[in-house]
């Protein structure tokens, strides 16, 4: 008899629904899980619920084990956790992340099941592809020891981001935000904080992760004598304008993107997604992260409340944990 399971499915702007479906005999290459947690991307995921992704990026924008198509109806997330319970037995009893939709039960290749060290709890271990992301944007960005760094956009990228530069000698790291009860979460991952408005200027290195065009023109204003600006947001398909008749020019200014697609060049090649996300997960060793998740809602809650999850607010946790168990 087939297993049954039940996914979280994206099916018309502002709208998700819990779909069941039956799963295909085990491959002997795949694992059976069953889900812990998973985590929301609320900058991705917003984009996918809203409808958003642009045509031209639809495939760019697969996520490894998604169903279905984008715009609508796509089974969408890459933020999965949970135990094995069938497979080959290095694995079975093993709990491990992997780039799997919300979905309470589900196989994936044995090679895409990363083991979580056993002292790492649940909500920290569900954080590992933000936290590849937040290597990845280093690895672009190549700070140097005692460099001036700001990190504009306190969401969970830029808090990871913030967290991993504070870890170098010489850098005290300033988180940018809109708003003021981020300066917390600053504090809680080594960091300092500041408004738009008291931002310092004359930075060696800027991390943009707001994804809004006024984070991204305060990022150029705020940015020294040829200074790098990491551009980490996505940001789907709004146009962003930026001030480049300013001071670009006579600062002579980097604008770099950055995005975990495509690995900084520096690394690529040398290190395989899977040692990038087992490192993403010792990263997430540092107990001060415990900040930056939260328990939200249950996965059979999840289509009501995904909207207000998605849209954050003050008291939203950067990121947000759904529960399977």
């Amino acid at each position: 008899m087939p297993l049954a399971a039940r996914a979280l499915w994206y099916v018309a702007p502002g709208h998700a629904e819990i779909r069941a479906q039956a799963l295909p005999p085990r491959a002997p290459d795949q694992v059976l899980v069953r889900s812990r947690v998973s985590a929301l991307s609320r900058g991705t995921e917003r984009l996918v619920l809203e409808g958003r992704v642009p045509a031209s990026q639809h495939e760019a924008m697969r996520a490894p084990l998604m169903e279905g198509a984008f715009p609508f109806p796509v089974k969408y997330g890459y933020c999965a956790l949970g135990d094995v319970e069938d497979g080959p037995g290095a694995l079975r009893g093993r709990r491990v992340f992997v780039l799997h939709p919300h979905q309470d039960r589900f196989l994936a290749p044995a090679a895409m099941c990363i083991p979580v060290p056993d002292a790492l709890p649940d909500h920290r271990a569900v954080m590992a592809a933000n936290m590849e992301t937040a290597l990845n944007i280093l690895w672009d960005a190549r700070p140097l020891p005692g460099e001036r760094c700001l990190v504009v956009g306190a969401g969970l990228v830029g808090l990871l981001t913030a967290s991993l530069l504070a870890r170098m000698p010489g850098i005290r790291p300033v988180l940018v935000d809109v708003d003021p009860g981020r300066a917390a979460l600053a504090a809680a991952v080594g960091a300092g904080f500041a408004l738009p408005a008291d931002a310092p200027g004359d930075q060696d290195l800027i991390i943009h992760a707001s994804a809004s065009a006024a984070g991204l023109a305060l990022a150029l204003d705020r940015a020294g004598f040829e200074a790098r600006i990491v551009e980490a947001s996505w940001h789907g398909d709004r146009a962003v304008p930026l001030p480049l008749g300013e001071a670009f020019h006579s600062r002579r200014l980097s604008l770099l993107s950055s995005q975990v697609g495509a690995v900084a060049p520096a690394m690529r090649g040398r290190r395989t997604h899977a040692e990038r996300l087992a490192l993403a997960l010792d990263l997430l060793a540092d107990p001060r992260l415990d900040a930056l998740a939260a328990p939200v809602a249950r996965f059979e809650d999840l289509p009501q409340a995904l909207p207000a999850l998605l849209a954050g607010g003050a008291a939203a946790p950067p990121c947000p944990v759904v529960t399977y168990i």
